[in-house]
């Protein structure tokens, strides 16, 4: 609509400077046409998607506690990246594929919220995590699930 006014008022102007005294009817709706039949645009340019550093894998998931029937003599409360194990944290076991440190969004753990890998087990391999909770009823609580898991790449 701004464009159509501009466009009447630039028309309007340019005849009264070339000495008419009126702006011709035919004049004005000719180029009101042409400017609103312009061609729209078919084949907007496209945007790339945006790359997202998550990557949703369909995996195993278990759970496990610091005791001595989850983890036998390894029960010390020191993972095998070498972390301390505090009251309450949340974090994983999985295979030697995702390095330590490796960010996972587990649903239903840690509030949907990211945690890393820091634990390892000898049965836990290919596409099998292990979560970590501090009791062991919360572990048998969680039970076995098949869930979306989605992994940090970068």
């Amino acid at each position: 609509m701004k464009r159509t006014i501009s466009a009447i008022l630039l028309i309007i102007a340019l005849s009264l400077l070339s000495g008419l005294s009126k702006p011709k009817a035919t004049l004005l709706s000719s180029e009101i046409t042409q400017i609103n039949t312009a061609p729209a645009i078919t084949n907007p340019p496209q945007m790339e998607p945006a790359t997202s550093p998550w990557q949703t894998i369909q995996m195993r998931v278990t759970a496990y506690c610091p005791c001595e029937k989850c983890c036998g003599q390894s029960a010390d409360w020191i993972t095998a990246s070498g972390h301390k194990i505090q009251p309450n944290e949340t974090f994983v076991a999985a295979g030697k594929q995702y390095p330590f440190g490796t960010e996972m969004i587990i649903p239903g753990y840690n509030n949907d919220q990211p945690v890393k890998v820091l634990d390892r087990g000898s049965a836990i391999q290919d596409s099998r995590l292990d979560l970590f909770f501090p009791s062991h009823q919360q572990a048998l609580n969680w039970g076995v699930k098949s869930l979306s898991v989605q992994i940090r790449t970068n």
